[in-house]
């Protein structure tokens, strides 16, 4: 086990509705769900609270949240450190996923109508073009664009929000994939999801959503064994 010292990169902290607290656990939930904090690292609060600018106070209140979210650990007289990815809530996100996204999917299946499939083809287009760019963020923003623009058009997108509140560990892993994987195989089964709407075929639509929703198991195992260190059951 290592633990070696989170670096941090400079923070702007705005006035907004949002508190300074909210703010720097915004920034510091961003880079650990991006892999810039890694698993195990241990997050120092003076470095933090000097890099954004403010007192150890909302840097404190900003840990505490990570803690309860499962995304950072306190070790007493040690520190507070980066959390491992969950296996278990990875495979969890993923069922619920596929329970609540095939049932989407048939919403949409009824009735696509053309502006919407015309949106899709317009974000496998952008995700073909940040793949060519090796752009991972932006593959994985226009990958959670594709399934928030199906939930919206099921007149669920309330729905979306709350899934996105469970893959928090899910999404970790997903930036892991993404800069190892080739991204072919996703846009190529995002690709069957809209030509099977475009065909009005339900039962092809819902197969192809939960056969994309799937892959997580096969990518999982693979990346788990090459980086043990990154992840707890």
């Amino acid at each position: 086990m290592f633990t070696r010292e989170a670096t941090v990169d400079q923070i702007n902290i705005v006035t907004s509705g949002n508190s300074t607290a909210q703010q720097v656990y915004a920034w510091l939930h961003g880079r650990i769900l991006r892999g810039e904090l890694e698993p195990v690292a241990r997050l120092s609060e003076t470095e933090i609270a000097h890099q954004a600018g403010v007192s150890r106070q909302p840097v404190r209140e900003a840990f505490i949240r990570l803690t309860a979210t499962g995304l950072a650990e306190v070790r007493p007289q040690r520190g507070t450190f980066i959390d491992r990815i969950s296996i278990k809530a990875v495979l969890s996100a993923r069922l619920i996923r596929e329970a609540v996204e095939s049932d989407l999917i048939r919403m949409v299946s009824a009735h696509p109508g053309d502006a919407l499939l015309d949106q899709l083809d317009e974000q496998l287009a952008a995700q073909r073009d940040a793949s060519e760019k090796q752009d991972v963020e932006a593959f994985i923003a226009l990958d959670d664009r594709f399934h928030h623009s199906l939930a919206v058009a099921a007149g669920h997108g309330d729905v979306w929000d709350v899934l996105e509140g469970l893959k928090s560990q899910m999404n970790r892993l997903r930036y892991i994939t993404a800069r190892v994987f080739d991204h072919q195989k996703l846009i190529e089964q995002h690709g069957a999801i809209v030509q099977a709407l475009r065909e009005g075929d339900t039962d092809a639509a819902e197969q192809a959503m939960r056969l994309h929703l799937r892959e997580v198991l096969n990518d999982l195992p693979e990346i788990a064994a090459a980086k043990p260190e990154f992840f707890t059951e």
